[in-house]
């Protein structure tokens, strides 16, 4: 029988379309916004950014659009499926070896795409995010399963696990950072109630406004993993970010 609702493939296909519209608005539409002006647009003044909107209205609504509402759907949904696939991983080592070895892939694409140079070391790409949330959950699974007491009593090592990760993502400047890792866990700890995880991953969001809605296919998801696409998006994330660094330089848009 076949169950009504989202597969974990369609989700991962939504997630990956919305990040598409987004680092094509950041890699090519922002950076026609600066070449019109917008940056010098910001130090003059109200008045002169008033009339740099007023200008160029078409684009920025554009860009507004890919990046600020298509585009936050993105992320909370790589959360979810990140602790769904953790939650049925055959081998949680291979997964957190696969995520380790696509984040150094993706790292020069990204680079190369946001700040055009193959290094720049002030920033890293999702893929360090996700392991590093991933490398939380294990650390909280080992906590719950090789300590036979109680509950009181692990807190203070689930706090230590999880501090540790959030300090890790700022410190490496991963994208999204602490705040990230921290979202990936509320799904996680509340996992086993559908609509506190929502609202709890919900909440973790609401720095960013429309992230939120990205719960909303989330909610309709029927536990079914879809068609296999899992290298798909690996492949996917490194590959379009350098197509589309190559057609920014080739606008001179780099």
């Amino acid at each position: 029988m076949r169950l009504k609702g989202i597969t974990g493939s369609t989700l991962k296909m939504i997630a990956i379309l919305s990040m598409l519209i987004d680092h094509t608005g950041a890699v090519l539409l922002e950076r026609m916004l600066i070449q019109r002006g917008w940056y010098h647009a910001m130090w003059q003044g109200e008045e002169a950014l008033t009339q740099f909107y007023q200008s160029n209205l078409g684009l920025y609504a554009l860009y507004f659009v890919m990046r600020q509402i298509i585009g936050r759907l993105a992320f909370p949904i790589f959360c979810f499926l990140l602790v769904e696939g953790f939650l049925h991983t055959r081998s949680v080592l291979k997964y957190a070896c696969r995520l380790g070895i696509f984040a150094v892939i993706s790292e020069v694409p990204f680079d190369l795409a946001f700040y055009g140079t193959p290094f720049f070391w002030g920033y890293q790409n999702i893929f360090f995010t996700l392991l590093i949330g991933l490398l939380v959950m294990i650390a909280f699974r080992c906590i719950a399963e090789k300590l036979q007491t109680r509950f009181v009593l692990k807190l203070p090592l689930y706090v230590l696990a999880l501090a540790a990760g959030l300090v890790a993502a700022d410190l490496l400047c991963t994208d999204y950072g602490a705040r990230g890792v921290l979202s990936i866990m509320a799904i996680y700890i509340f996992r086993k109630v559908k609509w506190q995880q929502i609202l709890a991953g919900c909440v973790t969001f609401l720095w960013e406004i429309t992230a939120p809605l990205a719960f909303i296919p989330i909610a309709f998801y029927n536990g079914k993993r879809g068609i296999k696409i899992k290298y798909f998006f690996y492949a996917f994330y490194p590959v379009h970010l350098f197509l589309l660094y190559l057609i920014a330089y080739f606008c001179g848009l780099i």
